[in-house]
């Protein structure tokens, strides 16, 4: 049977081998280079799903607003709630509503006039390191996430249920799942391929798709997905090829240095 929830797609994809590589980041300040298996960021995954379940009592159905742009911390709070049963809303930049929201420091004053009963704010930082400063007020996501189970077990979720709302559009997680087969299947994406997000600076999580289709079409094929910031052509062109990158969403460097060059994903 095939995956009907976003969450179900992440089990999916998790299964086929979990000591392989999944998502492999480079930090847009510093430049150090973050590679996780299957299995280390479901660890983040099972993690945060028990944060939000047993430290911060978020229900099926309710809503997490994400204030944050696109890194490998945000993709795992985005599988952490599919699979608690929680509304992932993608936060604007000016106001939102839930019941909870995580914010990058940027954003965390903004949180709080959000009427989240709990903020949450997440450093970002490439190895998972606290905040230099948190403000008494918001939890340090990295501090007290480190607290919690390595085994979360999903809640079973309503495929028709509310799984993702942006700009007030909802999407359902049987939409979700859906629409990640499709962007696999249009971009022939499999279980080998490595696909290459080229991130501008402070990209939002929006650049994934106002659906994320493209990191659910990752997941609906199993692939792996490298975050690699915008930067001059060569120093691209050499991270793509030590990555062995095999699709790209976003612009390929010009000219390309090697005759195997990555195809271009919409």
């Amino acid at each position: 049977m095939s995956a009907q929830t976003p969450g179900e797609l992440w089990l999916a994809a998790r299964s086929v081998d979990a000591a392989r590589p999944f998502l492999t980041s480079y930090d847009p300040a510093t430049g150090v280079r973050v590679e996780m298996s299957f299995a280390t960021f479901d660890n983040w995954v099972a993690k945060t799903a028990n944060m939000l379940v047993d430290g911060l009592g978020v229900l099926p159905g309710e809503r997490v607003a994400l204030a944050l742009p696109l890194h490998w911390q945000s993709l795992a709070w985005a599988v952490a709630c599919w699979s608690a049963g929680a509304t992932v809303v993608l936060a604007g930049e000016d106001s939102w509503e839930a019941d909870l929201a995580v914010a990058e420091a940027a954003r965390v004053d903004a949180a709080f006039n959000s009427g989240a009963r709990e903020v949450v704010a997440a450093s970002l930082h490439p190895l998972g390191l606290p905040l230099d400063d948190c403000l008494p007020a918001a939890m340090d996501y990295t501090v007290e996430v480190r607290g919690y189970g390595d085994r979360f077990s999903p809640v079973r979720v309503d495929p028709l249920a509310a799984a993702l709302e942006h700009g007030g559009t909802v999407y359902s997680g049987a939409e979700l799942a859906d629409t990640g087969r499709e962007y696999a299947r249009l971009g022939k994406l499999t279980a080998e391929d490595r696909v290459a997000i080229i991130t501008p600076d402070s990209a939002p999580l929006t650049l994934l798709g106002d659906d994320l289709s493209r990191f659910l079409g990752v997941l609906a094929a199993a692939s792996s997905i490298v975050l690699i910031p915008a930067q001059d052509s060569t120093t691209l062109q050499s991270r793509l090829g030590m990555e062995r990158v095999t699709a790209v969403v976003g612009d390929l460097p010009s000219p390309p240095l090697s005759q195997t060059a990555p195809r271009s994903l919409s």
